[in-house]
């Protein structure tokens, strides 16, 4: 059994790597957080 802050740690490791880590190739093969950031520098 997982205990609550044990949980939510884990949740905050998955949300890190969802944003962070993981590729899309939809995404030009960057992260989410990185195509963001790519994207609002093409437009300034």
């Amino acid at each position: 059994m997982v205990c609550y802050k044990e949980l939510k740690q884990r949740i905050v490791q998955y949300i890190n790597y969802y944003n962070n880590e993981r590729i899309k190739q939809k995404l030009a093969g960057m992260s989410p957080v990185q195509y963001r950031m790519h994207a609002s520098q093409l437009s300034a």
